[in-house]
């Protein structure tokens, strides 16, 4: 059986799908970690919505600077040219599509892209659905980046999602541990599935129907 990404591949593998020159916002979770694996030469400009722009990876262990955090509270870098503003600017950023992308965390995806990411509506998940709302409706795409099912192997990807609201109809891309789905107007399209795994095996683990596409080896 094919062995899914780790957290880290599943970083690269989204490092590597941004355009070199994008203005990117990270949402908070497994997006955190993309910072650390942007490929060298690249200058992609990294957002994020407590008001820092062109944020770095991680500093190393021991020279955190703690006044340094981005929106998940987590120690970045800056890099050279980057910037700080308030919360005004920053979310006029957010909403007037200054963004090229946003990659985001999620509980549950539908086949018509609706996002589902800040409740579980059981009292999981962030206090309120927070800035989540405006990056959804204003970032020129939405890239979702999550495990492909839940921790007891329930899907993420359904039909219709059952979980709150985020918004509908928004999600261009999933990169999951297991593939990379484009979201397309006549469904959900395959791109990248784990080497040695079916179509079949994927769909197993998938509630909304999936068609192939390029089926192209995922790799991270």
């Amino acid at each position: 059986m094919s062995t899914p990404l780790s957290r880290e591949q599943m970083a690269r593998r989204v490092a590597r799908a941004i355009p070199d020159g994008a203005f990117v916002n990270l949402g908070i979770g497994l997006p955190d970690m993309v910072p650390d694996h942007i490929p060298a030469g690249n200058e992609i400009f990294l957002h994020s919505e407590n008001g820092i722009l062109h944020v770095g990876p991680r500093p190393p262990a021991g020279r955190e600077d703690w006044d340094l955090i981005n929106a998940g509270k987590q120690p970045v870098s800056l890099r050279t040219g980057g910037s700080f503003f308030d919360s005004a600017l920053s979310f006029a950023m957010m909403r007037g599509g200054h963004l090229d992308v946003s990659v985001l965390g999620a509980f549950q995806v539908s086949e018509a892209g609706d996002l589902a990411n800040w409740s579980t509506g059981l009292g999981e998940g962030v206090p309120a659905v927070g800035g989540a709302m405006d990056l959804a409706v204003g970032a020129k795409q939405i890239w979702v980046m999550m495990e492909h099912t839940a921790r007891d192997g329930r899907p993420r990807i359904l039909r219709q999602c059952s979980y709150p609201l985020t918004a509908t109809g928004v999600v261009k891309r999933i990169f999951t541990n297991m593939a990379v789905i484009a979201v397309r107007p006549e469904g959900l399209e395959v791109e990248e599935i784990l080497p040695g795994l079916s179509l079949e095996a994927l769909q197993a683990s998938t509630d909304a129907t999936l068609r192939p596409g390029a089926m192209r080896p995922l790799e991270a």
